[in-house]
């Protein structure tokens, strides 16, 4: 199955049935509204971009986007009020109406951001094909994919939160992220979307002015906008503003779990997907206000004149909070441990008690989503790869133990003979990425159980393990592994999967999954085999690779070697 050539054929197929006519037709739905066809073409024509062709109506004016392979994409439309100047840490604010038609047709800009070093790595950059895009202020911009304009289809609606910590990324910084393929497979709209990110995001200054009593939060502020956003417009799109899922993955579902906490957020969504981001790294107010003295000690800037923090260039505020974040945190260790990234400072959510009122499933799930159904999940390896670093494959086992005993004091020996255990000939450092991948798993098990336990929605655990043949298959399951396959992209994005036939059958198993979800709340369909829920009683999860199957507590003895106490 080729997913872009089966939207290819469901144009046509609309398309050659219309009328002989170069505009787009107007015709009623079943229930009498007015809706907008394709306009007639060719199976050659794969892109239409006209002004009688893919123009919908939102509540702030008319916006054009266009028509690919029988899906309307429409992208950089904004949903806010720039956030420069004035706006700078304040709450978003309404669009102004705007006259005429507003193109859309293409990415927006996105947040300020330092995009890290992964572009200086020939494998990284090989593998994740970023898509670089203008950064500027007026980044409040939403993507959508569909695949019908104004008919009453009453759709899924499935909103992205793109990775990148609190910090960098956007809607469409990779190529996975594009909606084309998973709109048109699961008749449903696809929307990504960006947000303010570091410091223009969670700078928390609300000790000085209350004109910022919000500001280390506007970031999330921004996310509840977009949601708003959707609510209030995607029945023009032929979505349904009752069954909202959204779904993130590293950073986008830690976002996920903030937004699971935030009254401001609740009823704007009805499903929620965490795909390796079961962290709660939100601030509290002492972390945050720490955090924020230090910029303003590198800014230079005194209470009396804070006002000049929103003309100042973003490139000093970088430069401030780098400096800041360098002085407050001790040097990173070997490998991600999640236990140590909950005692840095860093820009992220402020649990304040008003906009956030506790660190989301620190304490237990929270119940004011207690009945949003939810999917969590990681991938096997997740950080711990081969990627960049071919010298890694011939770790010895000294140096396996040296690495876990930095990982897991006084336990390095126990630690390794139980992973050994399950996988008796894996070479050391196929256990030692397991073994510092396992904390991440760890905490979207405890994050799926804790949201059982309020007894009302299901929660759902899965695992991707499935290894990747790029680079010799030294990438593994690496984190960022699942998502061509969330996407229906595997050929899009053959330097991450190889492409073919076995990537693409992972991919209909996968994202069928996440359709289902979006639809109903349960993720069991035709493809997989029975999905349990997570319960009191046992913990299953379901593994996606070449064989997609459920196990109940697989790696339970690993687990249990890892757990602190």
């Amino acid at each position: 199955m080729t997913i872009s050539r089966r939207c290819v054929l469901a144009g046509a197929a609309t398309l050659l049935s219309a009328a002989a006519s170069a505009a787009t037709q107007r015709t009623s739905g079943s229930d009498g509204s007015s809706r907008s066809t394709p306009a007639r073409r060719s199976v050659r024509d794969t892109v239409i971009a006209r002004s009688d062709t893919a123009i919908a109506e939102i509540d702030s004016g008319k916006i054009a986007g266009y028509l690919r392979q029988g899906i309307f994409a429409f992208k950089g439309i904004p949903y806010a009020q720039s956030t420069a100047g004035i706006n700078r840490f304040c709450p978003p604010r309404k669009l102004i109406p705007w006259t005429g038609v507003r193109s859309c047709r293409q990415y927006g800009f996105v947040a300020p951001q330092d995009k890290g070093t992964g572009r200086e790595n020939d494998e990284e950059a090989f593998m994740f094909q970023w898509n670089d895009s203008v950064e500027g202020e007026d980044c409040l911009r939403i993507n959508l994919w569909t695949p019908a304009i104004r008919d009453s289809g009453k759709r899924p609606v499935m909103v992205w939160l793109h990775g990148g910590g609190f910090a960098a990324g956007s809607g469409h910084d990779l190529p996975a992220f594009d909606g084309e393929n998973l709109s048109c497979r699961g008749n449903v709209v696809v929307v990504t979307l960006n947000h303010r990110l570091n410091i223009l995001g969670f700078l928390d200054l609300s000790q000085y002015d209350s004109r910022y009593e919000r500001s280390g939060n506007v970031g999330m502020l921004d996310i509840i906008a977009a949601l708003e956003w959707v609510r209030d417009n995607i029945s023009a799109f032929g979505g349904d503003p009752d069954r909202v899922l959204i779904f993130g993955q590293s950073g986008g579902g830690a976002k996920v779990s903030t937004l699971m906490a935030m009254p401001a957020a609740q009823g704007l969504f009805h499903r929620a997907i965490v795909q390796s981001g079961s962290f709660a790294l939100s601030n509290t107010p002492d972390k945050s206000q720490r955090l924020t003295e230090a910029v303003l000690r590198e800014l230079g800037l005194q209470p009396t004149s804070l006002e000049r923090i929103q003309s100042l260039p973003y490139s000093d505020l970088r430069r401030a909070s780098e400096a800041a974040l360098g002085k407050l945190n001790p040097v990173a260790a070997s490998a991600p441990d999640l236990r140590r990234l909950r005692s840095q400072v860093g820009f992220g959510p402020v649990a304040d008690g008003r906009v956030l009122p506790s660190v989301p499933f620190r304490d237990g799930a929270p119940q004011i989503s207690a009945r949003v159904p939810m999917i969590v999940g990681t991938t096997l390896n997740e950080f711990a790869t081969g990627i960049n670093h071919p010298e890694y494959e011939a770790m010895s086992d000294a140096e396996l133990q040296m690495r876990t005993a930095e990982m897991f004091p006084g336990r390095a020996r126990q630690v390794i003979e139980t992973f050994r255990r399950r996988s008796p000939h894996a070479k050391p450092f196929d256990l030692w990425s397991r073994i510092a991948s396992s904390p991440v798993r760890q905490a979207a098990i405890g994050q799926a159980i804790a949201k059982s336990a309020l007894n009302a929605a299901p929660a759902y655990l899965y695992w991707f393990t499935w290894q990747t043949p790029i680079l010799d298959g030294r990438p593994r399951a690496f984190h960022c592994a699942e998502l061509p396959f969330v996407f229906c992209n595997t050929d899009r994005c053959e330097n991450m999967t190889g492409g073919g036939e076995s990537a693409r059958a992972l991919s209909a198993r996968l994202a069928d999954a996440w359709i289902q979800f979006a639809r109903t709340g349960d993720p069991n369909h035709a493809g997989v085999p029975r999905w349990s829920p997570v319960s009191a009683h046992e913990v299953p999860t379901m593994l996606f690779d070449d064989e997609t199957r459920q196990v109940v507590e697989v790696d339970e003895e690993e687990q249990a070697s890892i757990r602190d106490g």
